[in-house]
C-alpha cells in the first residue's frame, strides 16, 4: 500500500552556517562595533547577547536574512522572551524540529474532516499517512499543504 511520512525537519549544518555568516556580519558592522555582541549555537538553541533589547531585534533581523538566503525556513524558529541585565541583554531562540502532539492531532482531525480514505498513525515526530490509491495520498499532501501550520512541513518517504 502507498504511503508518505510527514515530517518538519531543519538541517543543522545550514542553520550552523548562518548563524557564523551572521556572526561575521555583526563583526562588521558600524553600530555594532566595540560592543560585547555574539551569536552562540548549543545544540537546537541560537543565543543572542546585545547591550540593549533593540540590538537584540537587529541581531534577529540579520539572523532571518541569513537563514533565508540559507533556504532554512523560519517558521521553525521560535523567540523567548528577552531577559536584560545591568550589563547586557539575552534572547534565546529555539530551532524547532519535528511536529509537536498537538499540532498532530489537529492534522489528523483536519484528514479525517476532509473524509479522505486514508489511514493516519504518529510515529514519535513525524506522522505516517497510507491509502490504497496514490492520489489519495496526493489529495492528502494537497489538503496539508493548504492547511495553515506554524511549522514548515515536508513530505517524505513516499512509497508505492
Amino acid at each position: 500500500m502507498p504511503s508518505f511520512d510527514v515530517v518538519s525537519e531543519v538541517n543543522m549544518q545550514e542553520v550552523l552556517n548562518a548563524v557564523n555568516q551572521a556572526t561575521r556580519e555583526v563583526g562588521t558592522r558600524f553600530d555594532f562595533k566595540g560592543k560585547n555582541v555574539k551569536f552562540e549555537l548549543d545544540g537546537s538553541a541560537i543565543t543572542m547577547t546585545a547591550p540593549d533589547k533593540f540590538q537584540l531585534s537587529q541581531m534577529y533581523d540579520i539572523l532571518t536574512a541569513k537563514m533565508v538566503s540559507r533556504k532554512v525556513n523560519v517558521k521553525c524558529l521560535e523567540r523567548e522572551d528577552a531577559q536584560e541585565s545591568v550589563a547586557d541583554a539575552r534572547q534565546v531562540v529555539k530551532v524547532r524540529q519535528g511536529i509537536e502532539s498537538d499540532l498532530a492531532r489537529r492534522l489528523m482531525k483536519s484528514i479525517k474532516d476532509a473524509k479522505v480514505k486514508v489511514q493516519v498513525a504518529v510515529q514519535g515526530d513525524q506522522l505516517r499517512v497510507t491509502g490504497k490509491k496514490r492520489d489519495m495520498l496526493q489529495e492528502v499532501i494537497s489538503l496539508l499543504k493548504a492547511e495553515k501550520v506554524d511549522m514548515p512541513l515536508q513530505f517524505t518517504n513516499f512509497r508505492d
